[in-house]
């Protein structure tokens, strides 16, 4: 009897472990954010599946996210310090692209979501707080409606 109820409570606590994840549940979350290739790499390829670009139409500069953003302008990756999340820097035939190497928070104008199950926000102030833009698997959005060049945080709901 003693056996079977600790093995039933066993399972229940590894159910309820294994349903604790979601894609924006990791401590690694930050470090990624700022420091993996995949942030910068071509948007249409990237593992990270949100993609938030300076102008309006997907134009300009872009940063792949893999995951939440709780401050676009204090990313703690664990060394006790904070770094802006920026656009990443690309060159074009004569100049960069517009927004290359800016921070991001008060600077996007669009963003798509390519990935298949969560839905994306990016909200106006820090914390997740504010009016948002959401958009759905598979959507993007020409131009922010809410927080068109005054956003501060994403998640992934």
């Amino acid at each position: 009897m003693i056996r079977k109820a600790m093995t039933a409570a066993t399972i229940a606590v590894s159910i309820v472990m294994m349903g604790a994840g979601s894609a924006s549940a990791n401590p690694d979350g930050p470090a990624a954010n700022l420091h993996d290739m995949a942030a910068c790499s071509n948007w249409y390829n990237s593992k990270f599946k949100f993609h938030i670009w300076y102008n309006s139409g997907q134009s300009g500069s872009y940063r792949n996210i893999g995951y939440s953003v709780y401050d676009f302008n204090a990313l703690r990756p664990g060394d006790g310090a904070a770094y802006p999340l920026r656009f990443c820097t690309k060159n074009g035939a004569s100049a960069p692209w517009p927004g290359s190497g800016l921070k991001i928070k008060n600077n996007a104008a669009s963003g798509e979501n390519s990935h298949y199950k969560y839905m994306a926000e990016v909200c106006f102030n820090s914390g997740y707080k504010g009016v948002r833009d959401k958009m759905a698997p598979y959507q993007h959005i020409s131009q922010f409606r809410y927080v068109y060049n005054e956003n501060a945080s994403f998640r992934w709901v």
